[in-house]
This record gives structure tokens, sequence and C-alpha cells, in this order.
């Protein structure tokens, strides 16, 4: 509506969300071990979304809990045509800027991914990775407008896979003024673009990767990013190549997309390593 008017909202769900808290919970439930480290409410606890990431198994114990602040929150509104405006609410988010690294969650991982969020604690998180020797994976998401160009460069230098989708990439090549061999120079040995319809690019010091998307009707596209992560990980923790890595992750970010919501049609190992042996 224009200001000082209103409009009527004709439907309205509410989902499972967070780009941290897909990948952990799409990668539990393809059998991977996962801990999440994220700001919620108060009352989150006690929340049905709390229950389900203690029925996937998630280790919950490195949750930053903020009394008397609600959990971050999307609020998405979409036309008849399809166009979209959001709105987010950081509410307990706010909490990264003063927390402490999760040395203790780190310390017990193998990899740590970073998702959208705080720049200053994701530099952070990143650098204690580093420290320790694990395999860093970042993805700044629709956060990388929030990265100067000093911390942009100050995580990247700590990564080792880049994920980005298109637009995301080419915007931070322009950020820091390279190409892609220049930006793999500066950190990460491997950049994972995806694009869509289009599937996904991999560069590497392997020649480049192109792996096509499994045809599916999409009913809702948002989450298929966060799982195709989790996809991807799930594999190549597990010694898999490049290229069997991203299939996989391409299989699971299909049955994503075709329910409305980011973890309503989470598909277990072998769902979707049968759709992938179909299809590739």
């Amino acid at each position: 509506p224009k200001a000082n008017f209103s409009a009527p909202i004709t439907n309205m769900k509410t989902f499972n969300g967070g780009a941290a808290a897909n990948v952990a919970c799409v990668g539990a439930k393809l059998g991977l071990k996962t801990s999440l480290v994220s700001a919620v409410g108060g009352d989150f606890k006690k929340t049905e979304y709390y229950e389900h990431m203690q029925n996937l198994g998630i280790d919950t114990d490195s949750l930053i809990v903020v009394p008397g602040e609600a959990t971050p929150t999307a609020f998405v509104m979409t036309d008849d045509n399809d166009d979209q405006i959001s709105y987010f609410y950081w509410g307990a988010a706010k909490e990264f800027a003063q927390s402490k690294v999760p040395a203790k969650a780190i310390e017990n991982a193998e990899a740590v991914h970073l998702a959208t969020g705080d720049p200053e604690f994701n530099w952070k998180c990143s650098q204690e990775a580093k420290n320790q020797d694990l395999l860093v994976s970042f993805d700044p998401g629709q956060d990388l407008g929030m990265y100067d160009t000093k911390k942009l460069v100050d995580v990247i230098e700590n990564t080792t896979i880049l994920f980005g989708n298109h637009h995301e990439i080419e915007r931070i090549l322009d950020a820091l003024e390279v190409d892609l061999t220049g930006l793999r120079q500066m950190g990460p040995k491997i950049i994972v673009k995806t694009c869509g319809a289009n599937g996904c690019e991999i560069y590497s010091s392997e020649d480049k990767i192109k792996i096509d998307a499994i045809p599916t009707e999409a009913v809702d596209p948002t989450g298929a990013g966060d799982s195709y992560r989790a996809g991807f990980l799930s594999r190549f923790l597990n010694g898999e190549t490049l290229e069997e890595s991203a299939k996989f992750a391409s299989s699971v970010s299909s049955f994503i997309i075709q329910h409305q919501g980011c973890q309503t049609n989470m598909p277990t190992f072998d769902e979707a390593f049968e759709r992938m042996s179909e299809f590739y």
C-alpha cells in the first residue's frame, strides 16, 4: 500500500528459516553432524523450531540466547505477480556485535560455515577456524552489502570455499577489483557460483566445472541456496570430488524448491542420492 493506507493479506504462513539454520537443518537431515551458532530470542527454546532442531540432532549448545528479545524474523510480502518486498527484524541478532567467538564449537568442528550475519563476528570466527587449520566456507548472501571492502577481504583471506550466486560473485569481484583468478589468489581454493535454473559453476585449481540444474517445478526458491551449501558440504567433507559434491547439492536444492518454505521438504540422503543418480 501507499503511505498511510492499508492492504489486505489473503494468505499468511510461518516457516522455519535463517541461512545458518537452513544449512544446519538440511545438513543434519542428510546425515551430517552439525552445530548451530546463532542469536535467538529468550523464548526460543520453548518453540517448535527448537524442538525440530533437537529431533534432527543438531548441537545447539552454542546458541546465543538473548532474554527480552525476539528471534530474527523475515517478513516477505508477495503480490499476484510474484514480486516481493521483504522486511527483516534483526532482534536478537544485534547481540552478535558484542558476542565472543564460540571457541568450543569451533574446536569441536571439522569445518566452519559462515552464513549471513554480522561481518565482525564472522571475521572473528573465520580467524579462529583458520588458526585451528579448519576448512572455512563463506556465504555472505544478502548481507554482502554490510561488509566494507576491508572486512570482506579479511574474511575472504580466511576462506577455503566461497559460495555465492552469480549476482553476489560479480559484486564481490567488482568490490575487490579482481577477476576470478585474483579472487582465488586472495584465499579461496574453491569458488562455487550458483546460477539458479542454469546450474552452477565451480572454479578451482582444476578446470572450470559446470553442472546443470535438475529440472524441477519451482514453487518457492527461498532457501534453495542454503540447501545447496548443505548438500555440497555434506559430500565434500566426506571426500567426494567437486563434481560429485555439486551434483548432490543440485539434487538437494531441487527438493527444497518444490514446496513453500526453506525446510518443508528436506530430503534424506537416500532420496537426494537417488534423484541425483537418475538425472546425471
